[in-house]
């Protein structure tokens, strides 16, 4: 059963915050499970990354990232365009999810991969709120790349930029690139 039928998209406008969030975790699980249920709408969550409430806009950013899965989107590009700025907004979190986003459309589309890679490892010189809000982006970096590393065709910038994060100043971080580089055999 299509959970389309059941899910009133209207309610991520509700004035009434237990509505609007109850919807955006709805719509979340239904990015995750299935996301071709989510393609109809796709410009109207494509409209609503511009959304002045960030828990929306966060939705949205989730959700286009999970479009990348299904077949019906030719225009792969155009999201991947939309979604690189969110990188350099300043703000980690609308930055982690765009990069968990990017990560969603690397793994499913092979062609994409190099250039949301490269996109990717410019979180290193993006200013966020702070430097610690900078260093969780590029911890969240490192584990987006690890998810489809393997199916990377120019690993070497990757490599290098993962290198440079054992000397990270926040240990989460600098624990990250250790994992990532004993997975990968790279020491």
């Amino acid at each position: 059963m299509n959970v389309m039928t059941k899910l009133n998209l209207d309610d991520l406008s509700s004035p009434d915050p237990k509505v609007k969030y109850a919807c955006c975790k709805s719509v979340l699980t239904v990015a995750a499970a299935r996301p071709a249920e989510l393609y109809p709408h796709l410009d109207s969550f494509i409209g609503m990354l511009e959304s002045a409430n960030r828990i929306v806009r966060w939705t949205a950013i989730d959700v286009v990232g999970a479009m990348g899965r299904v077949e019906q989107v030719k225009t792969v590009d155009g999201l991947i365009d939309r979604l690189v700025p969110m990188l350099d907004t300043g703000n980690m979190i609308t930055a982690n999810h765009a990069i968990a986003a990017l990560a969603d459309i690397a793994r499913a589309r092979p062609e994409h991969r190099q250039r949301i890679t490269d996109e990717t490892l410019n979180v290193e010189g993006y200013r966020y709120d702070t430097d610690e809000c900078r260093n969780i982006a590029i911890g969240k970096a490192i584990v987006a790349i690890d998810s489809y590393f393997a199916g990377l065709a120019d690993r070497q910038p990757a490599l290098e930029f993962v290198r440079r994060q054992l000397a990270n100043p926040r240990a989460a971080t600098a624990g990250k690139a250790a994992r990532f580089l004993c997975k990968h055999g790279r020491h």
